[in-house]
């Protein structure tokens, strides 16, 4: 697994708080993750192959697959957890958060499976819209910030136009891609500040277009939860290790319980 954000030189694209990529695997069974919580945030997890059981505290028994996006808003909390199927040699995908904004983080949890991911074609490049809205292609996934996330598919060379008052990041998922003349090895991420109009993109792979307005509300992101405060993080924390979420139905079993906080007050960045 590799983790692109947050890091120290950069903690945000937009609403987007948090980047992993993991495989490509061989392990047909290469992830279990017993029950664990989120708050204050949305999940996107997005595969380029294998699949995936989605279970929650909210009832959802949902399965990802390649092309298919599983969103869940955790609001003021949920848990789940995950576990890949047998059926595909590989495993690869990305793990993708979304800060709340705060006039909504404590909304009622919900979860979203978004089947036809609309495409949009930019010269040699195919981008599968699954958040937001590219040219003509609009995601129905629910956001609450102006984002955007694409994956794309290159095979020589395009352009994407872009909104000069979003910054934006390109991850290397697999391949060869040069982005505005500069070369991007692979699981490496791109960065953009404000100001681009285009994305021009060369070269042969795929890879995962972020971006979005800048975020400017300071959060305090501690393991699974983004509130605003420390006192926020030790509640989330609380709530999560008494038991105070419903149990959910799995073939995992199990939890995971929150760490222990670090002998510090957490702020706000």
């Amino acid at each position: 697994m590799k983790r692109s954000i947050p890091h120290a030189r950069l903690r945000k694209i937009g609403a987007w708080v948090f980047v992993d990529h993991f495989g490509p695997t061989e392990q047909v069974e290469g992830m279990t993750v017993a029950a664990h919580p989120h708050t204050g945030l949305q999940t996107v997890t997005w595969l380029f192959d294998g699949e995936i059981d989605h279970r929650d505290s909210l009832g959802t028994a949902q399965r990802v697959t390649p092309g298919s996006l599983n969103l869940m808003t955790a609001g003021s909390g949920v848990s789940h957890s995950e576990r890949s199927l047998a059926g595909s040699n590989t495993l690869h995908a990305v793990q993708l958060w979304i800060a709340l904004p705060d006039e909504v983080r404590h909304m009622k949890p919900i979860f979203e499976h978004v089947s036809a991911i609309p495409r949009e074609f930019f010269g040699n490049i195919e981008a599968h819209v699954f958040v937001g809205t590219l040219g003509a292609a609009a995601s129905p996934a629910t956001i609450y910030s102006p984002l955007l996330g694409a994956q794309i598919m290159v095979n020589g060379t395009g352009s994407i136009p872009l909104n000069p008052q979003w910054e934006y990041g390109v991850l290397n998922v697999g391949g060869s891609l040069n982005v505005n003349g500069e070369d991007l090895a692979g699981d490496s991420l791109w960065f953009s500040e404000p100001g681009l109009t285009s994305l021009d993109i060369a070269g042969r792979g795929k890879a995962i277009v972020l971006g979005g307005e800048p975020f400017t509300e300071p959060i305090v992101m501690w393991w699974n939860f983004i509130g605003r405060t420390h006192d926020d993080i030790v509640h989330m924390r609380s709530d999560w290790n008494l038991h105070t979420y419903p149990p959910i139905a799995d073939r995992v079993g199990g939890w995971i319980p929150a760490p222990d906080l670090p002998n510090v007050t957490l702020t706000a960045r």
